[in-house]
């Protein structure tokens, strides 16, 4: 089996240079190389929850510094967090019910419960001595039952109780472990097929003979629209062309091949167009915890131009983009500048580049920015491999997939 160290060294360097392209892809990677992590890691007999969190943190540390852009890479590092965290909640749970603790069975097992050892008071100061700190509720239960049961009858059924007792404690590491994994896959395998569940989808949004609108290049929507067109819906898409990397060019061709009728127009032409237009569907790159979009550049004039003709404005994501940060939090890089290769010709503008002011800096700047920011406001709705939700849900939803003592990926100083 490949060493953990190794795989976090490769994927962040993969990272760093920018060789993973996509949340997809990102997200995917980053799930399976966390599952690796789990699967690697040596759990003590107390505390196996803390060692897995603090060594995915440490992991998700490295990976979130390699590419701040890359939002869905810290989305699945907390979410495996959270993961960690309910599943020994869940075991936690467990044991408290095996042990008799639930609420409402005080009159119905009191029986029950006189057979049960208790926990004494010099049974919990023990235990905190033994730690060397205050006893917590998962100690109680994994180290009290067992050492307050009935006194020991000779050397060797001490003995025999003690390998009983480290060997029930392995299980419990073994089984919280497994229990993560089984999550995690079950996480990737939501990854993967959260472009079906969106597309499924498409019948309920897209109706006869409507226009619609979209912007650059997103396989999500370009899935979305298929579908609608495998259940004979009969419709036609514009597709702004994405400058400057015309990445829209290359999503015409894709759906002319798949039978829809598809219009391509320039950036500048949306407002012009957009009364012609039904409906707007575009993908996003990250959804932020207030129901704003991080989304390719050139989003936020398209959505002001649906507002200001009253077009639905619909974004469509998977659920491993969501993120549970503000925009205005300090781990949120909103933007990554490309190339101005994209913009100029260095041949033809090389004069230009000579021309300097009196600092000597140069007059001519280029600025290409990726991504735009679309508020909230300008969204009429979300759709997700869970559903649609409006803006004002989403903070539900993340509720849902993330814990409020995640959101900073750093371990403790």
């Amino acid at each position: 089996m490949p060493d953990v160290q190794a795989l976090v060294g490769d994927f962040v360097l993969k990272l760093k240079r920018r060789k993973v392209e996509g949340s997809h892809a990102s997200a995917r990677q980053t799930a399976e190389l966390l599952r690796s992590v789990v699967s690697q890691q040596r759990l003590p007999h107390v505390g196996q929850a803390t060692v897995l969190i603090d060594a995915v943190r440490a992991v998700g540390e490295q990976l979130i510094a390699a590419n701040p852009v890359e939002l869905a890479v810290g989305n699945i590092v907390r979410r495996v967090l959270h993961i960690i965290r309910e599943e020994d909640l869940s075991s936690t749970t467990t044991a408290m019910e095996g042990l008799g603790l639930s609420a409402g069975s005080d009159d119905e097992n009191a029986g029950e419960l006189e057979d049960r050892p208790a926990l004494s008071a010099a049974a919990v100061a023990a235990a905190a001595r033994s730690t060397l700190r205050a006893p917590s509720l998962h100690t109680l239960l994994e180290d009290i039952p067992e050492s307050a049961a009935i006194p020991h009858t000779s050397s060797s059924g001490g003995d025999s109780e003690g390998k009983s007792k480290s060997a029930d404690k392995s299980s419990k590491g073994r089984k919280l472990k497994h229990d993560v994994i089984e999550a995690i896959n079950e996480l990737i395998q939501d990854i993967d097929t959260c472009h079906e569940q969106i597309s499924e989808q498409a019948v309920e949004h897209i109706h006869q003979n409507e226009v619609i609108l979209t912007l650059g290049r997103s396989r999500t929507v370009k899935e979305f629209l298929c579908a609608a067109k495998e259940k004979k819906r009969s419709f036609r898409v514009f597709v702004a062309e994405g400058a400057p990397r015309y990445q829209g060019h290359v999503l015409a061709k894709e759906l002319v091949a798949k039978g829809l009728q598809t219009t391509i127009i320039t950036d500048s032409a949306v407002f012009a167009m957009i009364s012609r237009v039904n409906m707007v569907i575009v993908g996003a790159h990250t959804i932020m915890a207030n129901g704003g979009v991080i989304a390719p550049v050139g989003l936020n004039m398209v959505a002001l131009a649906a507002q200001r003709h009253a077009v639905p404005f619909v974004v469509v994501a998977g659920s491993h983009k969501l993120c549970p940060l503000y925009p205005h939090n300090p781990e949120v890089l909103l933007n990554d500048l490309k190339s101005p290769a994209d913009l100029l010709d260095f041949g033809e503008f090389s004069d230009c580049m000579d021309y300097g002011s009196r600092d000597g800096s140069p007059l001519l700047h280029v600025v290409n920015p990726t991504f735009d920011y679309v508020p909230p406001n300008l969204v009429s709705l979300f759709i997700t491999d869970t559903g649609g939700h409006n803006p004002s849900y989403m903070y539900r939803l993340i509720a849902d997939y993330y814990s409020a003592d995640d959101l900073l990926v750093q371990r403790r100083a």
